[in-house]
C-alpha cells in the first residue's frame, strides 16, 4: 500500500487488515500487563498486612505474670540467687529484695530493679532473671472453658493454632459440640465472636478450620444436647 492509501485510511478511522491485528496484539498485551501489575500489587499489600499483623505479636517481649516460676541469678553471688515462683498478687521476695512487683515486667526490666535494690549490699551487682515455668498475664494466655477434656489456660506461643490449642487441652469430651464452639476474641477495644468447628477440624481433618489464635483469645466448646 502506497503512502497517500494510508493517509486516506487513517484519516477516516481505518486500518489495513494487518495493521488492525497488530494494533489488536499491542493493545491486548498492554492490557494483560496491566492486569498482571494490579494483581500483583494486590497479592503483595494483602502478604504486607499478614506480615504486620504477625509481627504485631512476635515483636511483643514476654511479661511475667501470676504463677510464672523465675529463676534470679545474680553473678558471683549464689548466696542470693534463687528461683521462685510469682504469687497470686504479682510480687516476688528473694534474699535481700522483698515483695518486689514482678508482672507485667520482661525479665530484663525486673533484672533492672533488683540490681538497683542490691546495689545498696553488693557492688555493681549483676542480675539475670529467666523465666522456667510459664503461666503469663492472662492477656498473654488462651483460655479453654467448657467441653475441652482438660480445660485450662494455655500460654500463648507465637503462631499458635487451633489445632495447637486442641492438643495443649486434651481434645474433645465425648459430649462435645465441637461444631458450634466459638473464639471470643478482642478486637480494637471490642469482642467478637468467630464460630469454629472443631469437629470438622479434628474427625475430618478439614484444616481450613485451623484457625490462628491470638493472645487473649478465649475458646468456648459447648456440650450437645444429645
Amino acid at each position: 500500500m502506497d503512502k497517500s492509501c494510508e493517509r486516506f485510511f487513517f484519516s477516516w478511522g481505518i486500518l489495513p487488515v494487518k495493521q488492525e491485528r497488530y494494533l489488536l496484539l499491542i493493545v491486548l498485551l498492554v492490557m494483560v500487563l496491566l492486569s498482571s501489575g494490579c494483581s500483583t500489587n494486590r497479592a503483595n499489600q494483602s502478604q504486607e498486612a499478614e506480615d504486620d499483623g504477625a509481627s504485631s505479636v512476635s515483636s511483643a517481649a514476654y511479661k511475667i505474670g501470676p504463677g510464672d516460676v523465675i529463676n534470679i541469678f545474680v553473678w558471683r553471688n549464689p548466696e542470693v540467687s534463687i528461683s521462685v515462683a510469682v504469687r497470686p498478687d504479682g510480687k516476688v521476695s528473694s534474699p535481700l529484695v522483698e515483695d518486689m512487683e514482678a508482672i507485667d515486667k520482661t525479665p530484663t526490666q525486673l533484672a533492672r530493679d533488683i540490681e538497683e535494690v542490691l546495689a545498696s549490699y553488693i557492688k555493681n551487682p549483676a542480675v539475670t532473671v529467666i523465666v522456667t515455668g510459664f503461666g503469663g498475664l492472662y492477656s498473654q494466655q488462651v483460655r479453654v472453658v467448657g467441653a475441652a477434656a482438660m480445660p485450662k489456660s494455655v500460654p500463648f506461643r507465637e503462631k499458635m493454632s487451633l489445632l495447637d490449642v486442641m492438643i495443649e487441652v486434651g481434645g474433645l469430651t465425648e459430649f462435645a459440640a465441637g461444631n458450634k464452639a466459638s473464639v471470643i476474641r478482642t478486637v480494637n477495644g471490642k469482642k467478637e465472636s468467630l464460630k469454629v468447628r472443631i469437629d470438622d477440624l479434628l474427625k475430618d481433618g478439614e484444616i481450613g478450620e485451623d484457625i490462628r489464635m491470638l493472645p487473649g483469645d478465649i475458646l468456648i466448646i459447648p456440650e450437645s444436647w444429645f
